[in-house]
């Protein structure tokens, strides 16, 4: 943890209330009045304590990005390498122009899009803001096995008659893990606010849904009356994003050394 510093706390204080949170909120549901001091944080724009809302929240902006990340990553990856490594040219048109069209449209304008036609849901969610991530993964896969299949040692690997798996897959991939670790971080942080920015548009949770960026929506009409309804959860989703910059950042920095 002392390796990380500040970048660690920044990531686990949000983790820990988005995993553990919800473990820790009543179930009473009871309500007050709106904007008022009650409880520790006060309460929301429908009267719900704040602090409750904050435990509950964290979870859908989290895992959603998390999940999000990974599955465009294990789809991202193998399609950069397969078109990179190719031997057809052809093969690596046909898999990397379509994704030239999905890298011109806006990924807020894609978001909103698809969520219109395949509905709500967190399962929906997920698919969208992999699929928004999917062709930067690709694109940068590609690059970086375009530059480790020039290398001799892959070459005297292909003349000694090693398969296609063991050149392609085990040492090309094995050798684009510090460049993937690099893009991680940031690849992360897109992921959530792209997941932010959804909830934030009503799109993929309900309108009054326990999320930190539906908080941050919803309860900003009664900024000036109650504001930790907007402050806190915001807070919590710039800390966890700037966290995890950090925290990849000294993990590099270690591996380099």
């Amino acid at each position: 943890m002392r390796r990380f510093g500040i970048g660690a706390l920044l990531v686990v204080v949000p983790l820990a209330l988005a995993l553990l949170g919800p473990l820790f909120v009543p179930d009473d549901g009871a309500r007050h009045a709106p904007f008022t001091p009650h409880g520790p944080l006060g309460t929301d724009f429908v009267g719900r304590d704040v602090w409750h809302q904050v435990l509950d929240g964290g979870r859908t902006v989290v895992l959603v990005a998390l999940l999000a990340t990974v599955l465009s990553y294990a789809v991202g990856v193998p399609w950069g390498v397969v078109a990179a490594t190719a031997r057809l040219r052809l093969v690596d048109e046909v898999l990397m122009r379509p994704l030239d069209l999905l890298l011109a449209v806006p990924s807020l304008l894609v978001l909103i899009l698809v969520a219109a036609i395949a509905g709500q849901g967190l399962a929906v969610l997920v698919g969208i803001v992999a699929l928004v991530n999917f062709p930067d993964v690709a694109r940068l896969s590609r690059a970086a096995a375009l530059e480790i299949a020039g290398r001799p040692a892959l070459e005297a690997m292909r003349m000694q008659g090693e398969s296609w798996w063991r050149t392609s897959i085990v040492y090309t991939g094995r050798s684009m893990l510090r460049t993937l670790a690099a893009d991680l971080g940031t690849r992360l942080t897109g992921a959530l606010y792209l997941v932010a920015s959804a909830s934030f548009l009503g799109v993929g949770v309900p309108p009054d849904a326990a999320d930190w960026a539906v908080m941050v929506d919803r309860n900003r009409g009664g900024l000036f009356l109650q504001p930790w309804a907007v402050v806190v959860p915001a807070l919590l989703i710039v800390a966890l994003s700037v966290g995890v910059n950090l925290v990849f950042d000294r993990a590099l920095r270690q591996v380099r050394s």
